[in-house]
């Protein structure tokens, strides 16, 4: 069958793609999705992302190749294997991002990306608790909700302790400014995840003239004689099936596997597709550059009040906050355990904010083993997460091989500029400073790690070295700009010199937004939505 657009892809972008495009009726869609159904109770319930971290079956578990700067660790990389795709099985920090991450986009080459020009797609997308306002839509189906006045006590410890420093404090993160301290919004409806699964999907599957294929692993996009793309071919059930498009081929499969998938039919750096033994249809160097991260590093912290260790760490307790969640849709198991947290200057001379903080009342180890679960640590504790908001480093996303089964070779690059490593510092010496207001030296039985004995920034920087990781906001891998040689795409998502193929999803992304990347994400989705219904009305 022929359709007048496939989407690759059953993510956060692929599922709002899908709606909108077939929304009026007028429009054949296809929407390609490498796993099966998010029909599991687990996808549901916030806290239940816990159970999809090691889960081969819902995520993809990528690993990066060694990484030089972080001592050869290979780092780990989840990515949604499901519908839904990681809007599915992340921890749903709803945040926006700086209104200068946008400006920068559009100052980049890239017109109509302005802050200004994105705030309608947010607004579009979200139905805020609070209302309607000039920062928030109460009509769209994303629905987000405030966690603050729902916080541990020992999350207001913190927001106290920021307050005595005199750092400032922010009432909403999507709103006029994110500086300061302040309580995180969550995709949630009544007590459930709210994602564009769920929102977008769901409701237009009922449309006649959108058909979801699951389980079916894209291979490679093809193209006619003279280089339009017009279908994909896809692993589904062992066969291999291919289905044509006689309007555009849209990728929204993610900032790992777009460039991937882009690289196994051609398209990409010409010497190295030839190395991998893929033919060139367009040479097109920037795929799978320009990608970015955002790394972070946890301090953990011994309480004197009880945190949510022991809730968690128990049977009983963990029935307790069941039991709650079930008869009210409140309490943790209905919330992210990022409860708090902000984006703050990490040096007086930082002309905006530029690191992110994530305040969390339960503290916890990510096992090395994928068999085992994710377990409090054995005593009351709560942790402080950072990253840099806007890293520098860059890396890269390539094929291995030929072979589509093949994982892709992941090169984060993390900490390859000396900005990088000074903000590191930075944020580790903010942390340390918010530790000692009096609100948290009050609670605070000691420093587990790293530990008062890291008490220079060098001895800093190998903790750092030793224990940082990925906080699962990969972008940039098909970087929209004006110039060939340095992006993938234009300012209206097509692909450089292939005519009939798009990039929908976090690839895209010029720079990296500051703070959690969903949000933007589905923007980018709603925005490239608009384009592409424009131009075929055009």
């Amino acid at each position: 069958m022929i359709y007048d657009y496939i989407i690759v892809g059953a993510g956060s972008a692929g599922c709002i793609l899908a709606n909108r495009l077939s929304a009026s009726g007028k429009h054949s869609v296809l929407l390609i999705e490498a796993g099966g159904p998010d029909d599991s109770f687990w996808f549901k319930i916030p806290v239940g992302y816990a159970r999809s971290y090691y889960n081969p079956k819902v995520n993809f578990m990528y690993w990066s190749e060694p990484e030089p700067e972080l001592g050869d660790r290979r780092i780990y990389v989840p990515r949604g294997k499901v519908q839904g795709g990681s809007g599915s099985i992340n921890a749903m920090i709803y945040v926006r991002g700086a209104a200068a991450d946008f400006d920068d986009w559009a100052a980049a080459g890239n017109p109509g990306w302005g802050a200004s020009d994105v705030m309608p797609y947010f607004k579009a997308l979200e139905t805020h608790a609070r209302g309607a306002s000039a920062w928030h839509g109460d009509r769209g189906p994303i629905h987000v909700t405030p966690m603050r006045g729902q916080t541990h006590a020992v999350t207001d410890a913190f927001l106290r302790g920021c307050a005595e420093l005199q750092l400032p404090a922010c009432e909403d993160f999507n709103g006029a400014s994110l500086e300061g301290a302040g309580v995180y919004d969550v995709n949630t409806r009544n007590g459930q995840r709210s994602h564009s699964s769920a929102e977008y999907l769901r409701p237009a599957l009922a449309r006649g003239n959108l058909v979801l294929e699951r389980n079916a692993f894209a291979q490679r996009i093809t193209f006619t004689a003279d280089g339009r793309a017009d279908g994909v071919e896809v692993l589904q059930h062992g066969q291999t099936r291919h289905f044509s498009a006689r309007g555009e081929v849209i990728l929204a499969a993610g900032a790992v596997d777009s460039p991937k998938l882009l690289q196994l039919s051609g398209i990409g750096d010409g010497a190295s597709l030839a190395a991998a033994g893929i033919g060139v249809q367009r040479d097109l160097p920037a795929v799978g550059r320009n990608l970015q991260d955002h790394l972070c590093a946890s301090f953990y912290y011994r309480s004197t009040i009880p945190t949510l260790n022991g809730a968690f760490g128990s049977l009983f307790g963990q029935a307790k906050l069941a039991a709650q969640y079930f008869l009210t849709r409140k309490g943790p198991f209905a919330m992210s355990v990022n409860q708090a947290g902000g984006f703050f200057r990490g040096a007086a001379e930082e002309s905006r904010p530029n690191i992110q903080l994530y305040f969390n009342p339960l503290s916890y180890r990510i096992p090395e083993n994928p068999k085992a679960g994710l377990k409090p640590e054995p005593y009351p504790g709560f942790l402080i997460a950072f990253n840099s908001c806007r890293p520098t480093s860059r890396g890269s996303i390539s094929v291995a091989s030929a072979d589509p089964a093949a994982a892709p070779v992941i090169r984060p690059n993390y900490l390859s500029t000396e900005r990088d490593i000074d903000e590191v510092l930075q944020a580790a010496h903010l942390v340390r400073r918010i530790a000692s207001s009096p609100a948290l030296t009050a609670i605070i039985a000691e420093e587990v790690t790293p530990s008062p004995s890291v008490a220079d920034d060098r001895a800093m920087l190998d903790f750092f070295r030793a224990n940082s990781g990925s906080i699962y906001h990969l972008c940039g891998s098909c970087a929209m700009g004006p110039d060939p040689s340095t992006s993938v795409v234009d300012p209206r998502l097509r692909v450089h010199g292939v005519p009939g193929l798009r990039i929908v999803d976090a690839s895209i992304f010029p720079n990296i937004t500051s703070g959690n990347i969903n949000a933007p994400v589905m923007m980018t989705a709603e925005k490239g939505a608009a384009m592409i219904l424009a131009d075929a009305g055009a």
